[in-house]
Parts: structure tokens; C-alpha cells; sequence
């Protein structure tokens, strides 16, 4: 039927006047009434809690944040993430917000984003002409680098020449992914500060272990201070290196700015810290099927699951394809369904999973799921995939609704 309208679209208007197999505004027009489906699979985004996570922030450092919401919000929306945090009062809302790209960074400029933009990591060439432009503030890695912003931003237009672009210098302190290192830094330093159209408003570094090394994490500490006094503090506006577990678990001399990232979405990388947060995400599904299998009735591809007795198996409509991972398969997962933990049976597929309910004869299509979320944290998840709470987060695909709530 759909295709038909599309067709008769096709003969009187042409195709241009449409996008092509995209039936929506047609059915609509041609049904009025036609009813619209809640979401089978759902991020349910609480903002509430990402205040809450916020002012954690704030009570662990008592200096500015930078708050880091690359990779979509990491999977909550950069633009909610964004304009909810800009809510917060003036006196201790976030100075930066961190993104990864500049297509991050636009997403936000052309949502009416008024914070200053930080891309958080090194950006390409072709890149540098819009970075000045839009004035978003660049992390700088060479002098090569920082002499190339100088020269296009002495030539910029519509945007007044004596303003100078702010940068930050980036420097390696163990990461091994960008920036200066320390004693190349202070060679080229003179250099650097001799460039007109630049101020060298910041300096900061990355932790790659603060949640596992804490001897190597303390000699990246001493490294970056030891940089910033032998330079001079004074010099830099700005000063950080504490991610989230750098910020829970770590002091610094001459820091005062901080990048949250893990911790704003209610999750630490610090066990022993996870009770003064909240999941902001909760992903959710419902149960499309239940049904009474035998003992010997294989469950999933592969059959890596054949019952042992008479089970009864809901089939839930979340797979891999919403982002839930793969890699927990036979892994002994658990999902909350009725306030009660139960098991997951056999592969995760693209669109469903299956789920055993023998202790809940209640279960019926329709009932509500959580995969993680306030009962189930995403870090358990992450553990039973072998992967890390960031990479689930940041992997819930984009057919999965996101329903925000303040609750």
C-alpha cells in the first residue's frame, strides 16, 4: 500500500519533491487517524540524576569543569546533555563543554549551545579554518600545529583582528595518543608564546590508568605540576588533567580545571565511589513473547543453550542491533523484569533476546524490562561483555528511542 502511494506521488509531483522511500508524510495524510506505537526499546535519560552527577562534580573540585559529552552524550544526546547542563547556575555551570569533533562541536553551535566549545582531541587540517572561524577552543599538540592556527587566524575575516584564537597545549604525559612532551614543550615554548594571533589560554594532559595504576597515575601528577610551575602557573588561564577517576582518587598542585566525562552519566570508574552517583540511562525493553519450552529444547543460534528442564523463556525485543552487547551471550547476564533478576538464555541476536521467567508466572507480553539502569548497573553489563562501561553506553544505536524524564 505504501509503495503505491509512492508511486502515484512519483507520476504527478516527480521524485525530487520527495525523499525517496521515505512514505511517512504520505501514509499520514492518506490515514490521519493511523495510531502511532510507543517504543518496544527505549533509553529512558533521567535528567534529574545527570544534576545530581553534576553537583558530585562540584563537591569533589571546587575549581571549573569541563564537561565531556563526545560520542553523542556518550549515547545520552549531546545536544540534552548540553542544554541541560547549561541550566545549572552561572556561578558553577560547566566553562567548556568537551566534544571530539567538529561535527560534535557544530551539532552543539547549531543547537543555540552558548558555552564555549572544546574539542578534546587533535584536529585535522582540514578542520582548522571552521575551529577558527566559530572560535571553538583547539588542544594543540606541535608547533607546527599551533603555527597553522596562528596563520589562518591572522587571516580570518568578519571576526575582530585583535582577538586571538584561544588554544590549549596538550602535552603526553603517558597516554602516548597526542601532545608535547614534557621537555619538548619547554624547548618550543618561547616559540609558542611568540605567536601573534594565538593566546595560550591553557594546558592540560590525559590519565590512561587512574583507575588501575595508582603508582603511575601519582608520577603523571608530578610530571604535569612539575611542567606547570617550572613554565609558571600564572601563565595559563587554565590548567587541567583529572578525568573522573583522576578527579575522585587524585590531588594536583596547580590544577583547576577538571573533565568528567564517565561520572556525569552516573557511573564511576571507581567501585568505591558509586554510591554518590545515579545512572542517568536506563535501557529498557518489553516482552514481545512467553512461552513453556522442554527440557532439551535448544535456545538461540548455535544451541550453545539447551534446556535442562521444563522452562518457561520470554523473548524480549532488544538485540545487538539496539547496542546491547553481543559478547554477554552465555555470560550468565542477568535483566530485571517484575523486580526480579533474571537469567539470559543463549546468543544475544540482532533484535531479541530470550530470557528465563520460570520464577515469575506473572510474565506476560507487554511486561517492562530493564537491561541496565538503576537495578542493573552498566558496569555489570560491561563486565560480563568484557569490555567497559563507556563502549555500552556510547553503543546504544540510534533506534533506540531516548525519552528523557526529570524525576
Amino acid at each position: 500500500m505504501q509503495a503505491q502511494w509512492y508511486v502515484i506521488w512519483v507520476l504527478f509531483f516527480g521524485v525530487g519533491l520527495k525523499q525517496k522511500n521515505d512514505y511517512r508524510k504520505i501514509v499520514t495524510d492518506a490515514q490521519p487517524t493511523l495510531p502511532v506505537s510507543p517504543p518496544r526499546t527505549w533509553a529512558e535519560i533521567n535528567l534529574s540524576n545527570l544534576r545530581h552527577n553534576y553537583t558530585a562534580v562540584i563537591n569533589q573540585h571546587q575549581g571549573c569543569v569541563l564537561a565531556v559529552l563526545k560520542a553523542g552524550g556518550y549515547g545520552h544526546g549531546i545536544v540534552e546533555m548540553a542544554a541541560e547542563l547549561e541550566k545549572i547556575n552561572s556561578n558553577s555551570a560547566p566553562t567548556f563543554m568537551g566534544v571530539a569533533s567538529v561535527i560534535e562541536a557544530r551539532q552543539l553551535a547549531n543547537a543555540g549551545i552558548n558555552t564555549r566549545i572544546y574539542l578534546l582531541g587533535p584536529a585535522c587540517p582540514s578542520e582548522r579554518k571552521e575551529i577558527v572561524a566559530r572560535d571553538w577552543t583547539p588542544c594543540v599538540s606541535s608547533l607546527e600545529e599551533a603555527e597553522d592556527f596562528n596563520r589562518i587566524a591572522a587571516a580570518r575575516i568578519g571576526i575582530n583582528p585583535n582577538t586571538k584564537l584561544r588554544i590549549h597545549l596538550a602535552v603526553d604525559t603517558g597516554m602516548g595518543r597526542g601532545g608535547f612532551l614534557a621537555e619538548s614543550l619547554v624547548e618550543n615554548f618561547d616559540a609558542l608564546e611568540k605567536l601573534d594571533f594565538l593566546e595560550l589560554e591553557g594546558i592540560g594532559s590525559h590519565l590512561p590508568s587512574a583507575d588501575e595504576d595508582e603508582v603511575f597515575t601519582h608520577s603523571q601528577f608530578e610530571i604535569f605540576d612539575s611542567l606547570i610551575e617550572s613554565l609558571g602557573i600564572e601563565r595559563f588561564r587554565f590548567r587541567h588533567l583529572a578525568n573522573s577517576a583522576g578527579l575522585m582518587n587524585y590531588q594536583s598542585r596547580t590544577t583547576n580545571l577538571c573533565r568528567p566525562g564517565l561520572m556525569l552519566y552516573g557511573i564511576s570508574p571507581l567501585a568505591q565511589f558509586q554510591s554518590i552517583l545515579k545512572p542517568v540511562m536506563s535501557l529498557k525493553s518489553r516482552v514481545s513473547l512467553v512461552r513453556d519450552l522442554p527440557a532439551g529444547h535448544g535456545i538461540s543460534y548455535g544451541r550453545d543453550t539447551v534446556l535442562e528442564k521444563d522452562t518457561r523463556v520470554a523473548t524480549v525485543g532488544i538485540g545487538y542491533g539496539d547496542g546491547y552487547p553481543r559478547e554477554i551471550s552465555t555470560q550468565h547476564a542477568k535483566v530485571w523484569i517484575k523486580q526480579q533478576k533474571c537469567s539470559l538464555l543463549g546468543r544475544v541476536t540482532m533484535d531479541q533476546i530470550m530470557v528465563d521467567v520460570s520464577n515469575l508466572p506473572d510474565c506476560v507480553s507487554g511486561d517492562e524490562v530493564e537491561l541496565f539502569g538503576e537495578n542493573i548497573l552498566v558496569s555489570e553489563v560491561a563486565q560480563k561483555a568484557n569490555t567497559i562501561p563507556w563502549a555500552v553506553l556510547s553503543g546504544i544505536t540510534p533506534r533506540v528511542t531516548r525519552v528523557y524524564i526529570n524525576a
